[in-house]
């Protein structure tokens, strides 16, 4: 099988390192293509056999799983510059929340799924969102789901929630690293930590927080009421953060929402 992959920007870039450390994919089975050259060629210093194409309709004519890895706002001139030689025995694959399943159906033959990764399956961790089009065939899906199993934990989402689940899984890291930094500086500036250690505490406790949940031992749940001691300390803060925490997640998801509206009026296939 023969893969492809439009753009080398943080999330193609991300793709491609994931993918060939997994084993998912062998080098020599994927071929590379970025506007800017030496992007693509500095990921084949990485992976000699990995292939850079130097043009878009050579990339589209050996690939038969073909990745668009660039801004939505670009996805027309690359739909454009390609749409005469697709096969119905090709599958494109977007990464876009904004670029819908049925935009790109009506504007190709080939079949099509959307894969919304995250940041995360650098570490082969976390969550990928998977929304597959009407056309596309068992093999491919299988195929797809089971390479993605390699570098995350692939979820189906319909197209009326993916832009919630990618806040979640795609926007989540920057999210709660925002947090955690308000956190860290918080913790300076009222107990007098330094932030070298407060940084070094946060991110170990991260870390641990992960590991409790991936091997399931305790909910979110199930954790709060393990650490929560009635009249104690975690009650104090626990809360503190619900008197004052207010509609900030509320505000959050309809600052996206408001977004993901716009950037799809915005996009026009045809």
């Amino acid at each position: 099988m023969k893969w492809g992959i439009i753009g080398t920007g943080n999330m193609g870039s991300m793709l491609t390192t994931s993918l060939i450390k997994s084993g998912a994919i062998p080098a020599h089975d994927l071929t590379i293509y970025n506007r800017t050259l030496k992007k693509a060629e500095d990921l084949q210093e990485e992976f000699p056999n990995l292939n850079v194409a130097k043009d878009l309709i050579s990339l589209q004519k050996t690939s038969e799983i073909l990745f668009i890895c660039v801004k939505p706002h670009h996805y027309k001139d690359i739909i454009d510059s390609l749409k005469e030689d697709w096969t119905e025995n090709q599958c494109l694959v977007s990464i876009t929340s904004p670029v819908a399943v049925k935009q790109l159906e009506k504007a190709t033959p080939c079949q099509v799924a959307r894969i919304v990764p995250s940041i995360t399956n650098h570490a082969l961790a976390g969550v990928s969102l998977f929304t597959f089009g009407s056309r596309i065939n068992e093999k491919y899906r299988q195929l797809l789901l089971t390479t993605f199993q390699q570098i995350s934990t692939p979820i189906e989402v319909e197209e009326e929630h993916i832009r919630v689940a990618s806040d979640i899984v795609s926007c989540g890291p920057a999210f709660i690293s925002y947090l955690l930094s308000e956190w860290i500086k918080a913790a300076g500036d009222v107990a007098g930590l330094p932030e070298q250690k407060a940084t070094a505490l946060s991110e170990n406790m991260m870390i641990g927080l992960g590991e409790l949940l991936s091997q399931r031992i305790m909910t979110l749940d199930e954790l709060m009421e393990k650490v929560t001691v009635k009249g104690g300390v975690t009650g104090e803060g626990l809360q503190a953060l619900e008197d004052h925490i207010g509609p900030l997640f509320h505000k959050m998801f309809q600052a996206t929402q408001n977004k993901h509206k716009e950037d799809k009026k915005n996009i026009d296939l045809q």
